[in-house]
């Protein structure tokens, strides 16, 4: 956090990279086998293109303009995440390692990362966040795709990132998100910036935090009213973070999303077919059980 890298990883974390690798790397042989193509946008873009530019092109590409989020921070991210994996990317949002409920991820330590690959590119979000950070996060990861640059990351606003690459990243997902030029037509000119923060926040899906970091940019708010107004919104909105509920949902709801749709109805489908062995598919799917496979395939249109 606040621009600091990583230095001791947890457990947790790499356990979670090496997983992500295993099912990047099954599913980059599975797209070989069965011709898909390359996803096109991966690499398409260098930190030389206008932030503005980029994010058109994103927000464009990934059909995600304010009138086409939904009503809830919910249906925004579900939009984004079909929408990614329609394009070819396999999307992950998980709050535990695996499917272990017991080893809870710690949104402290990481928000995101990215693994960029021509054939299977893979964005993991830390589910443990709230869902308008998450949001965000996948924002940042997908614009880390866009440049073809593997990527670890905080995707910290408050922050003022010295990697040129991060900052760059942090610009274009918050102009993906929260266009200036709207942003300014939806300010009120005789309203204090803090009081209109949560309906700012409902209005284009994001959390409060990236709608002070836009209004910064805007310029209705210095450096200094800025970081002074983020710290106080951080506090509150990790105190509530903390206070969640800690259920899982359903288990058929919450473990496509864990592994990816894309990657699972790839798994069942080659398993289907003979070419993967159940106890693979088990494996790389969270599962223990056939008639679990079974229901997951059938819910997922993959049987």
């Amino acid at each position: 956090m606040d621009d600091a890298g990583v230095s001791r990883p947890s457990p947790d974390l790499l356990d979670t990279i090496f997983q992500c690798q295993q099912r990047q790397e099954w599913y980059r042989d599975f797209a070989q086998v069965t011709r898909e193509d390359p996803v096109g946008f991966v690499g398409s873009l260098t930190t030389s293109v206008p932030v503005v530019e980029a994010a058109e092109q994103i927000r464009g590409t990934l059909r995600f303009g304010p009138s086409e989020r939904g009503h809830t921070w919910s249906d925004a991210l579900r939009t984004l995440v079909d929408h990614a994996e329609e394009l070819g990317v396999l999307v992950m949002v998980s709050g535990v390692v695996g499917a272990n409920t017991h080893r809870k991820l710690d949104p402290e330590e990481f928000r995101g990362f990215a693994l960029v690959d021509g054939l299977a590119p893979l964005v993991f979000v830390n589910g443990a966040d709230t869902k308008a950070a998450q949001i965000f996060t996948l924002a940042h990861e997908l614009v880390h795709l866009f440049l073809g640059d593997t990527a670890l990351d905080d995707a910290d606003l408050g922050a003022t990132p010295t990697n040129p690459v991060e900052r760059w990243c942090n610009q274009v997902a918050a102009e993906v998100l929260v266009p200036v030029g709207s942003l300014r037509d939806a300010l009120s000119p005789d309203m204090a910036v803090t009081d209109e923060l949560e309906s700012l926040a409902r209005r284009f899906k994001v959390s409060t935090l990236v709608v002070l970091r836009r209004v910064h940019d805007a310029g209705r708010l210095s450096w200094d009213e800025y970081r002074t107004a983020y710290q106080e919104e951080l506090t509150r909105v990790m105190a509530i973070l903390g206070e969640r509920s800690g259920t899982g949902g359903n288990f058929f709801n919450t473990q496509p999303a864990r592994v990816s749709k894309r990657f699972a109805r790839a798994v069942i489908v080659s398993t289907l077919e003979g070419q993967t062995l159940h106890r693979d598919a088990f494996q790389m799917l969270g599962l223990k059980k056939l008639s679990t496979f079974e229901e997951l395939a059938s819910r997922l249109g993959a049987g």
